[in-house]
């Protein structure tokens, strides 16, 4: 598929005014290089508020791709169920937006940790609140196919380095709010007339599927990033190019952009099992058949 230009967000689940990890990178669809978009109104961090006003106010004469590092939904195919033995347990994707959203709605800023106070449904999480009874380390489809090179963290785990349920908690509130105006992929019909398309991302696995691993104390340099860039057919970063913090959350949005891009023109990375459709995909994570 071709777009016009290419959104990489390395994003942030927490309970912050505003989120110090949410970094923004851009490319566009001719080969310049990748760049870190600063946040609006001179502030330093981006908040989720913020960033989705930004994302509305795009250009609506052109196409994006933009991708997003937390998981879109939860592990369904195992049981056949979000929740298991819960009532009224969300039935897709889109309900599992809703319900998360509901559960949360006191929460401003798309903050999802809410939920972890409800007393049925917190029984399923591993949060800083409790370690719940009914808490799996269940796996989607897409996380089996994608530990052949790096396995992403369990999506009801919400606590401890890596940990993608927080961020995931907000970002289905995220999601929300943006299927009425964008195309998310894998559940929606990419030819209607929505021009741009929402991705699950996954940087780690972008440097991990070409063996660049950061360093232990300093994390990734600009000769990885940009080695890292080079098997993506794209342009090096420049190098007045900054890293703050010890995630080093800028150098996972350019890798994640570049990514894009590259898989973008691939059709083989549109094509995913049937149980995204419930799930989620990670983008660039490639479907080979119906055996994990």
């Amino acid at each position: 598929m071709l777009f016009d230009g290419f959104f990489g967000i390395d994003w942030s689940g927490d309970k912050s005014k505003f989120q110090k990890g949410i970094k923004v990178a851009y490319l566009d669809k001719t080969n310049i290089n990748p760049k870190i978009i600063a946040p609006p109104n001179n502030n330093k961090y981006w908040n989720r508020s913020s960033l989705i006003e930004y994302l509305k106010n795009l250009n609506s004469n052109k196409s994006y791709l933009i991708g997003f590092d937390f998981a879109f939904a939860y592990p369904f195919e195992d049981y056949k169920n979000y929740f298991i033995d819960l009532n009224n347990s969300p039935e897709s994707a889109k309900k599992l937006w809703d319900f998360i959203d509901f559960h949360n709605s006191e929460n401003s800023n798309y903050y999802g940790g809410n939920i972890w106070k409800k007393k049925k449904i917190c029984e399923y999480f591993n949060s800083p609140v409790k370690r719940g009874a009914k808490f799996k380390s269940r796996r989607r489809i897409t996380e089996m196919h994608a530990k052949k090179i790096c396995s992403p963290s369990p999506t009801f785990n919400c606590v401890g380095p890596g940990a993608v349920g927080t961020g995931s908690l907000a970002g289905m509130r995220v999601l929300k709010i943006l299927k009425k105006n964008y195309n998310i992929w894998p559940f929606d019909n990419l030819k209607n007339n929505k021009k741009n398309v929402i991705v699950e991302i996954f940087p780690t696995l972008y440097f991990r599927k070409h063996s660049i691993k950061p360093k232990k104390n300093t994390g990734y340099t600009l000769n990885q990033i940009n080695d890292a860039l080079k098997k993506y057919n794209c342009l090096p970063v420049s190098k007045n190019f900054k890293m703050f913090g010890p995630d080093q959350d800028e150098a996972d949005a350019i890798i994640s952009v570049a990514a894009l891009k590259y898989f973008s023109q691939d059709k083989n990375y549109w094509k995913v099992h049937k149980a995204a459709k419930k799930e989620g995909w990670i983008y660039g994570v490639k479907f080979i058949n119906d055996k994990v």
